[in-house]
């Protein structure tokens, strides 16, 4: 196969750094450059054993930043794979959604012009079924590529508008563009403010689950692993300007994965808590993925009774890790604050 030389932006990330991992095993003559800005969720540690790798190299710097862009896209790059984002729904919602239009909008509009540039470049935007906006619980329809967006919270709203500069670009430029939207993805090396590590930490440590409302809000899950093999083969075998959604086929209430963990850790439903509801909380989502099954012929390999023991027995051995995170994040939030 041709060799390509992959700018991985985000890929410090917790999608971002299983995607580096999964082309480099699979892609012996690929070489990826990691470009990110090490925000709160950006981690080097996730990618601590790439360091002797003579294919990988990580480049701190903002896909929002034009100098910095166009520098890095100069040194040869064939294709550019956007994970870089805000995208935590709450911070959008409590502390500001300002940094979420810089990273999610003004980023996404820096890289595609960039790109222009450099003939020959690939842009794999890496976005997420909230742009859709909510399906009721007693809806049996799911999110088509062709669903309106109609973002309830200002994250996804952000999202919404660099989808929409991609699809501008390939319309106006003629640019080598494609967007996936995923659904909810759990695995290895997750930050602990999203749903399932907050809660395998919570329960290790025997403190209260949260959740929000009743409980009942429904997601559809998707494991990082099947993610990185679906963006995998969108990036190869993808056609340009097209847009295809990634689920996991695995819809269920939070409240049950709730249960699910704290079955797995040995734990007591005496710790699911219900609070307050937040504002904008979307209902259901749920993925049509049949496009990506029909023309790039991918499908998800794992199903979520295996992969969530798995992700669980994970965070259990790396609780230096999340330790460590938390500490980061809460220095980096004190120092913002």
């Amino acid at each position: 196969m041709t060799e390509k030389k992959i700018l991985v932006a985000g890929g410090a990330g917790f999608i971002g750094s299983n995607f580096v991992h999964h082309i480099l095993e699979k892609y012996p003559n690929y070489r990826i450059v990691n470009f990110d800005k090490l925000t709160y969720a950006g981690n080097l540690d996730n990618l601590a054993d790439l360091l002797t790798e003579s294919r990988y190299e990580f480049v701190k710097g903002d896909i929002a930043d034009e100098a910095a862009v166009a520098a890095v896209l100069s040194t040869g790059i064939t294709d550019v794979v956007n994970f870089a984002a805000e995208t935590h729904v709450d911070r959008s919602i409590h502390v500001g959604s300002r940094d979420f239009v810089l990273a999610n909008v003004l980023g996404v509009q820096t890289l595609l012009d960039a790109e222009r540039k450099i003939p020959g470049i690939r842009h794999l935007q890496v976005s997420t079924d909230e742009v859709y906006g909510s399906l009721e619980l007693d809806d049996e329809t799911a999110f088509t590529e062709d669903t309106p967006f109609t973002p309830n919270v200002p994250y996804a709203a952000a999202k919404a508008g660099g989808d929409l500069l991609c699809r501008a670009f390939f319309k106006t430029f003629g640019s080598d563009v494609l967007v996936t939207h995923c659904s909810n993805n759990y695995g290895p090396y997750q930050f602990p403010e999203k749903l399932i590590p907050f809660f395998i930490d919570r329960a290790m440590n025997d403190q209260p689950l949260p959740l929000y409302g009743d409980g009942k809000n429904v997601r559809d899950w998707l494991y990082v692993r099947d993610h990185c093999e679906a963006l995998d083969a969108v990036l190869h075998k993808g056609t340009a300007g097209e847009v295809y959604n990634i689920g996991g086929h695995f819809e269920r209430p939070n409240i049950d994965i709730a249960r699910i963990i704290l079955r797995a850790l040995g734990k007591d439903e005496s710790l699911l808590t219900f609070v307050t509801d937040r504002p904008g909380h979307d209902r259901r989502y749920a993925i049509d993925a049949s496009k990506i099954e029909r023309e790039l012929g991918w499908k998800p390999r794992y199903n979520f009774e295996t992969a969530i023991q798995e992700t669980v027995q994970w965070y259990r051995e790396h609780q230096d890790w999340v330790e460590a995170i938390k500490q980061r994040s809460a220095a980096i939030n004190a120092h913002v604050e």
